[in-house]
């Protein structure tokens, strides 16, 4: 079951087309396995639609108005054309031996070449978006990313399998916001794929792993 959901006031900037382009494909795969923020999405654009269409929003001199109404209907009738939708085809992955079925929003979206460090995975997704940066985490069974904050935001979907932190289990759908407030060690048991957004490095907080933190802004 999905526990963790993006809030109303982010559904309510995707509706209106206000987010970066990585924040939007987060939400669009999360709609995919989530029928609760569907719904919602589709009470919201109902609600944008009618204000939209509010009469006063629409405050006009009709003599101004020069529209062959006719032309329009008979042009609309002439034509004969259809529109075919093509659904797009279920891409999967293989990380470690384990296939995943990745959300139809990422089938048209180049990835780079899968890096290794560990038992951790990591595929860029090639999306030009500012300083965010997209990509897919691979976490093998038994495996973890070190104790570490946020320099930023990182926002990840639990596209599959389950992981668990010292704030709880998080499972498939699962849509997860941290900053900089939040300090966690992502451990899982059974492995786990995860599509992730960053705005900056991660900072590592204890071991070796803080060797890291002076090239993190390189690596994120």
């Amino acid at each position: 079951m999905i526990k963790h959901h993006p809030k109303l006031e982010l559904l309510e900037s995707y509706v209106a087309g206000e987010l970066p382009a990585s924040v939007s494909v987060m939400i669009a795969a999360h709609l995919e396995m989530c029928p609760k923020c569907k719904q919602q999405i589709t009470e919201l654009t109902v609600k944008v639609a009618d204000n939209c269409f509010d009469k006063d929003a629409f405050a006009f001199d009709e003599s101004e108005i020069q529209f062959d109404f006719d032309a329009f209907i008979d042009d609309v009738t002439e034509d004969t054309s259809i529109d075919e939708l093509v659904e797009p085809e279920p891409q999967e992955v293989k990380v470690a031996d384990t296939p995943y079925c990745l959300p139809q929003v990422l089938c048209n979206l180049e990835r780079s070449s899968w890096m290794n460090l560990g038992k951790l995975s990591r595929s860029r997704i090639e999306l030009e978006d500012g300083d965010l940066r997209m990509s897919l985490l691979h976490i093998d069974a038994e495996g973890s990313v070190p104790n570490h904050t946020h320099n930023g935001f990182e926002i990840t979907l639990l596209v599959d399998g389950s992981f668990e932190d010292e704030m709880g289990t998080y499972s498939r759908g699962d849509f997860i916001w941290l900053d900089g407030k939040n300090t966690h060690t992502p451990f899982t048991k059974e492995g786990c794929l995860c599509l992730t957004v960053s705005s900056d490095s991660l900072h590592f907080t204890q071991g070796l792993s803080k060797l890291l933190n002076p090239i993190g802004k390189f690596i994120y």
